[in-house]
């Protein structure tokens, strides 16, 4: 079975510009690349996990998500770093078009990305990590088995569209960035 670090994309990897409706609004946080080149390099599966409402809402076509996450690949191969994966889900509960508002088992914090991820991949989640800059990426590696790392990159934590739930432990780790967390990660390897 294989270890893993799943990474929330916008605000964790990529900057948070709300909704990504254009692919010149991709820009890599500084030090991500590098990050996850480090995860590459000491064996780690690098999975990207995200929910894309904006496909429900009808804000952008699914293609645009395939689209940027073609190019946020070529944009780390040039650092040297690769995902192993990449998941999304388009589905929103009550917002949008018919086909894409649904109650799924995909959306974060919800555990369906990690569970078809760790069946196509072969991850042993209670021996991954998660991390994101929303509660509902911390809530979401809990839910899973994980330990969960909450990153200042993206969404703060008291932004009005990140509310922390009662009922959500805090995080393993809460860091400045990317690069900061996988120095912890790397370190509870060693350990």
């Amino acid at each position: 079975m294989n270890r893993a670090v799943f990474l929330d994309r916008d605000g964790t990897v990529t900057e948070e510009v709300g909704y990504l409706t254009s692919l010149d609004m991709l820009k890599l946080i500084r030090g991500a690349g590098a990050a996850i080149k480090r995860l590459n390099e000491a064996g780690y599966k690098v999975v990207l996990v995200t929910n894309q409402s904006g496909v429900a809402r009808g804000y952008f076509p699914e293609s645009l998500v395939d689209d940027a996450h073609a190019l946020l690949r070529r944009m780390l191969m040039e650092e040297g770093a690769l995902l192993d994966g990449i998941y999304y889900c388009p589905h929103h509960p009550t917002a949008g078009t018919e086909k894409y508002t649904i109650v799924c088992d995909c959306r974060k914090p919800e555990t369906g990305l990690l569970d078809r991820a760790a069946r196509d991949l072969a991850i042993d989640l209670e021996q991954s990590f998660m991390v994101g800059d929303k509660w509902s990426d911390v809530e979401l590696g809990h839910r899973a088995g994980m330990r969960s790392i909450l990153v200042r990159t993206g969404f703060s934590p008291d932004d009005p569209g990140n509310v922390r739930p009662d009922h959500v432990d805090d995080p393993d780790l809460t860091a400045h960035d990317l690069g900061e967390a996988v120095d912890w990660i790397l370190k509870q390897t060693e350990k």
